[in-house]
């Protein structure tokens, strides 16, 4: 009797748990028979800054020994943590990017960090990156299997003008002696980036889009010249900054057919990293889904001013000042990422530049311990599981629940992510497979009764794999994710642990709990425009 009387608190739990919880029941058509936009094999992607320790932001200073030119490279968790990606596209970059020199081999000058200046851009003098530390950052990256951009100091020459405006041609010389000692290294950068932020209005400098143009006109003679006599050629991408529409499309028309291979821009979309909104924000459905205007619109410049180059994100960290000491290095984070990885990737994105790898609030991997934060995983999953190849979704019912289909990256199928939004709402889903739909019509558009015959209900199709991630203890700002209720930590040897999904009957539903994440692989589902 004592033990039924001891188990009644934690049945009421599970009741009033329950009854507050509401349900809804959601279909998802996939359009599985064409694409709608493709990403590339090396869509997700970190960055690593120049930030030294002494940066700070609202009376704390999270970069400590996180920057390219103090970070601790032979730390074991870092190269098995970018090793696990296989490959991982890391962007060296950053504000202080436009400060840095490239120390070569010279018996008559030193090569120093920066350091707190007054008077100084971003509050900070001059930098120096040394061949050895190039060597050195070479060896991990070789190691882990990294492909890299490397952004290259775009105000070398300049001189500031009136306000933030900087004036005068930029002087190639440094960036052509760095270019080449990487050739001569056969060091993996497979794409230079020419400046950061310095485009429209600027963030602390900014150069005339006249200047830049001319400017990549002859970056991209010198990597011509450099790179003539190697099979593999780097690519120009440019410019690193805040999109505006004008400011962009004039670029790609005086720079000229084939200059900028891809066009670089960065997000902070949820605001300084001290908004007390934040965490609103990242589960509001509205507010998130402002941002699809700047891809569309990026999208729509590029095709109509220079279809030979791509869209890509540069930079995006969420809250802009080193992100967020509650929220960016928690779970309620990968909401706001996850979502933007699908989002972008529906206009033609190929590749989205996380800030960071490590450092600031906003790490995929914590910047003390080098242990991976929930966000690290979140991509790890996205990047095995989610392929070049978008599709086409039909979904109705709550905003609150957002959903991306994709080719499945490496063999046959589909991949769908799921983002529950809602803290209350259990949300029920069903995946059907459109495969009337050739050259991706809607299937809302059309009138024929007789289409509901080509529609295949993925039930018919075997079983599914379910990757279920949800907060430690029910807490949104866990430092800790779990997989299908299991935490993910770091094996005895450091090793990234396996990522396991658990099978489910395909027939059944998908189980979406509030505020959880889903990737759900459907191994039998025919999609035609997978297999072209």
């Amino acid at each position: 009797m004592k033990s039924q009387f001891l188990l009644l608190p934690l049945l009421l739990h599970f009741i009033i748990q329950a009854t507050s919880q509401e349900h809804s029941d959601v279909t998802i058509m996939v359009k599985g028979s064409a694409l709608v936009a493709q990403t590339s094999d090396s869509f997700v992607c970190a960055t690593l800054d120049w930030w030294p320790r002494e940066k700070c932001n609202y009376d704390q200073c999270p970069w400590g020994g996180s920057s390219v030119l103090n970070l601790d490279l032979a730390h074991p968790f870092l190269a098995k943590s970018i090793g696990a990606f296989s490959p991982l596209r890391i962007r060296v970059g950053g504000s202080l990017q436009d400060q840095v020199v490239y120390g070569l081999p010279n018996p008559g000058s030193r090569c120093l960090p920066f350091s707190k200046m007054n008077g100084g851009l971003f509050g900070f003098s001059k930098g120096c990156l040394s061949m050895a530390r190039w060597d050195e950052l070479n060896h991990l990256f070789q190691k882990a299997g990294a492909i890299i951009t490397f952004g290259l100091n775009a105000l070398y020459g300049r001189h500031r003008g009136q306000g933030e405006k900087w004036a005068g041609a930029w002087n190639s010389s440094n960036a052509r002696e760095f270019i080449n000692y990487s050739i001569s290294k056969a060091y993996n950068v497979d794409s230079w980036e020419f400046g950061n932020e310095l485009s429209g209005q600027g963030i602390g400098a900014s150069v005339s889009v006249e200047q830049y143009a001319k400017d990549l006109i002859e970056l991209k003679a010198i990597l011509k010249e450099l790179y003539k006599d190697l099979h593999r050629k780097a690519m120009l991408v440019a410019p690193g900054g805040f999109f505006d529409q004008q400011w962009y499309a004039q670029l790609l028309r005086d720079s000229g057919s084939g200059t900028i291979d891809a066009m670089t821009h960065h997000i902070y979309n949820l605001g300084a990293g001290n908004d007390s909104h934040i965490q609103v924000k990242i589960i509001d459905p509205q507010y998130l889904s402002r941002e699809a205007d700047t891809f569309r619109v990026l999208q729509l410049t590029i095709e109509r001013n220079g279809p030979w180059s791509s869209a890509w994100v540069g930079e995006a960290g969420g809250a802009f000042n080193s992100g967020n000491r509650l929220v960016s290095n928690k779970f309620l984070n990968s909401f706001w990422y996850l979502d933007q990885l699908g989002m972008a990737s529906k206009y033609n994105t190929k590749v989205y530049c996380r800030q960071t790898l490590i450092g600031g609030n906003y790490g995929l991997l914590d910047s003390n311990t080098f242990v991976p934060n929930p966000d690290y995983y979140s991509a790890l999953l996205w990047h095995r599981l989610m392929g070049k190849g978008v599709l086409s979704i039909d979904i109705g019912g709550s905003s609150y629940l957002r959903a991306y289909a994709h080719c499945t990256k490496g063999k046959e199928g589909i991949s769908v992510l799921l983002i529950n939004l809602s803290k209350s709402t259990r949300f029920s889903v069903r995946v059907l497979n459109v495969l009337h739909a050739e050259g991706g019509g809607n299937r809302e558009d059309d009138d024929n009764d007789d289409d509901n015959d080509s529609i295949k209900a993925s039930e018919e199709f075997g079983n599914r794999e379910e990757y279920h991630l949800t907060a430690k203890d029910g807490n949104h700002l866990s430092q800790t994710v779990l997989l299908n209720g299991t935490p993910l930590e770091l094996t005895e040897e450091g090793g990234i642990p396996l990522l396991n999904p658990v099978n489910a009957i395909a027939k059944s539903p998908i189980d979406v709990a509030p505020l959880s994440i889903a990737f759900v692989v459907f191994p039998n589902l025919d999609a035609k425009a997978c297999f072209r």
